[in-house]
C-alpha cells in the first residue's frame, strides 16, 4: 500500500491524487517507540554537552542542567508525597519564569495534567477554568493570590517573599522548599504511557468558547522531535523566550522542548521592547521569537535600535501568530541584514505545529504559513460539499500527525465536530496548498479575531457587552 501511494505523490507539492491528501516533503521524524514514556523522561535522557539550561533576563539568575533536573526530581518527589497521581489536574497560574518548566516537567513526569491560564485572565475567566478542570493543586506566585481567592484548592507558591500576607490562601509550601527537598527513588510512581494526557490547555479553538485541549505525552514527543529536526540545534544556541509559557507555543518549545538540545533559553517575565533588545545584546542571543507586531516595530525604529543596541549576535528570527507580507519581510532584511527569518503556523489542537519554513529562501514565498511540518498529512476540503480538493484549489485545511491533540476535556460535540473517525483536525482555516507544497492562509472559518497573536471569539465580546443595562444587543466584527 505504501509503495502505491509513494508512487502516486507529486513529489513538488506532496499531492497524493489518489486519496486527495498532501504529505510532508519534510524528512519524517524519528517517533518514540517504547510506549511507556513520559515526555519528561524522553527530554531528560537526551544528550548533549549543554551547560546552562535558563537564565532569568531580570535577576540573571541561572538554572544549569543539573541543578533543573535535580530541581524537577525534588518537586516530583514532594508532588507524589502530597499524594499527586497520574491523572491528576495541577493549575500553573504565572507570568513566564525560570520556574514555570520545572513545576511543568515535575507535574507530566509523575503521570499528572498540568493546565496553564494566562494571568491578565479575570478571576472569573480562571474560575470557569477550574471548574472545568478541577485541578487538585495550584501554583502561583503572590501578586496573582487574588485571582484564585474564591478556590478552595491548595496553593504552592512560585517565590519565598510573602507568605505571612498571604496566609487567608490555603498555601502549603514554596516551590523553593520543594526544591531542597532529597528526591526519593522510592516514590510512588504510576506508568506513564505516551497516550495518556500530559497538557490541558484553553483555547478558543476551531470556534468560539474556551475548551480544554488534551494533548498527549506522545503529542509533546512528537513536538519536541519537529522542533529539534527543525533547528538541528547546537549547545551554543541562546533563545531568548518573548512569548508566553502559558500558551502552547511557549510551554511546548521554551519551557520544554529546547532543553533537549542543550541550548540555553533566557526568559523575560514580560515583552517590554527595550528589556527584549537589552537581553539579546548582554547575552548574546542568536534566536529570537517574535510575533508579526514586534517585526514591525523593529523595521520602524530600526536606525534607533541599531544605534543604541548591539545585535550581532542574533542570527535568526522565528515568527508566528500570522503570516508575514513581503514588505515587511524585505523591510527587516534590509535593515537586519545578518538575521534570516524563519516562520511557523501552529494550532493549540495541534500542539503548536503544522507548517513551517525553514530558510530564508522558504519564508521568501511571501503570504505563506510554510510547508508542512514532518510527518503531517493535510488536506483541502470543500467546506459546503465536504468533497476534497487538489493543489491551487481553496477549502478548509484539515491535518493529521503525530502531534494532533487527544480532543476536547469534557466535550465530545466540541471534539466530534473538530476531530473526524479518521483523525483528521478541522482547523477552521481557510487556505490553498500551492504547486510546491506552500501552504497559504486565506481567512478564518469563523470570525475569531487575532489580536497580537490572542484569539479574541467576537461571541465572548457580545456576551460581555450584553452585561450592560443600557445595551440591548450587539454584534463584534474584526
Amino acid at each position: 500500500m505504501a509503495q502505491n501511494i509513494n508512487s502516486a505523490i507529486d513529489p513538488r507539492s506532496g499531492f497524493c491524487r489518489s486519496n486527495s491528501t498532501f504529505y510532508s516533503k519534510r524528512k519524517p521524524i524519528p517517533l518514540a517507540k517504547n510506549d511507556s514514556l513520559d515526555v519528561t523522561t524522553f527530554i531528560s535522557s537526551r544528550a548533549h554537552h549543554g551547560k546552562v539550561a535558563f537564565i532569568d533576563a531580570g535577576t540573571g539568575r541561572q538554572l544549569t542542567f543539573s541543578e533543573l533536573w535535580l530541581a524537577v526530581d525534588s518537586v516530583a518527589t514532594c508532588l507524589s508525597d502530597m499524594g499527586i497521581r497520574k491523572g491528576h489536574v495541577v493549575l500553573l497560574l504565572s507570568p513566564n519564569s525560570i520556574y514555570f518548566p520545572v513545576v511543568c516537567l515535575s507535574v507530566m513526569s509523575l503521570g499528572a495534567i498540568i493546565t496553564t491560564t494566562n494571568p491578565l485572565n479575570t478571576a472569573a475567566e480562571i474560575g470557569k477554568q477550574i471548574a472545568d478542570s478541577k485541578p487538585v493543586l495550584a501554583f502561583t506566585i503572590p501578586q496573582l493570590l487574588p485571582k484564585l481567592a474564591g478556590s478552595t484548592i491548595p496553593i504552592v507558591l512560585l517565590d519565598d517573599h510573602a507568605i505571612s500576607n498571604a496566609s487567608q490562601a490555603k498555601i502549603v509550601t514554596t516551590l523553593h522548599q520543594m526544591m531542597k527537598t532529597e528526591p526519593s527513588g522510592s516514590r510512588v510512581r504510576d506508568r506513564v504511557n505516551q497516550d495518556d494526557t500530559a497538557t490541558l490547555l484553553y483555547s478558543s479553538g476551531t470556534t468560539g468558547a474556551s475548551k480544554g485541549v488534551v494533548s498527549s505525552h506522545r503529542n509533546l514527543i512528537a513536538m519536541v522531535q519537529t522542533v529539534l529536526n527543525r533547528f538541528s540545534l547546537k549547545e551554543e544556541e541562546r533563545f531568548i523566550c518573548t512569548v508566553p509559557m502559558f500558551h502552547i507555543y511557549g510551554l511546548v518549545a521554551f519551557a520544554t522542548g529546547l532543553l533537549a538540545s542543550g541550548s540555553t533559553v533566557i526568559v523575560l517575565s514580560k515583552f517590554e521592547m527595550h528589556d527584549m533588545l537589552s537581553t539579546i545584546e548582554k547575552y548574546r542571543a542568536t534566536y529570537l521569537p517574535l510575533v508579526p507586531p514586534i517585526l514591525v516595530a523593529m523595521v520602524n525604529a530600526a536606525d534607533q535600535i541599531r544605534k543604541k543596541y548591539d545585535l550581532s549576535s542574533l542570527h535568526s528570527a522565528l515568527s508566528g501568530g500570522a503570516p508575514l507580507s513581503k514588505e515587511v519581510i524585505e523591510g527587516f532584511l534590509d535593515k537586519y541584514p545578518t538575521v534570516k527569518i524563519l516562520q511557523g503556523y501552529g494550532l493549540t489542537e495541534s500542539t503548536g505545529i503544522g507548517a513551517s519554513t525553514d530558510s530564508l529562501e522558504e519564508s521568501r514565498k511571501y503570504g505563506t504559513a510554510g510547508m508542512l511540518s514532518p510527518s503531517m498529512e493535510a488536506k483541502i476540503v470543500d467546506p459546503d460539499s465536504g468533497k476534497a480538493l487538489t493543489v491551487n484549489q481553496t477549502g478548509e485545511l484539515w491535518l493529521r500527525g503525530p502531534s494532533i491533540m487527544k480532543g476536547y476535556f469534557s466535550n465530545p460535540e466540541a471534539t466530534a465536530s473538530t476531530l473526524d473517525s479518521e483523525g483528521w483536525l478541522k482547523t477552521g482555516d481557510i487556505c490553498y496548498i500551492d504547486d510546491d507544497g506552500f501552504i497559504f492562509v486565506v481567512d478564518r472559518l469563523k470570525e475569531l479575531i487575532k489580536y497580537k497573536g490572542y484569539q479574541v471569539p467576537p461571541a465572548e465580546l457580545e456576551a460581555l457587552l450584553l452585561t450592560h443595562p443600557d445595551i440591548l444587543d450587539a454584534a463584534v466584527i474584526p
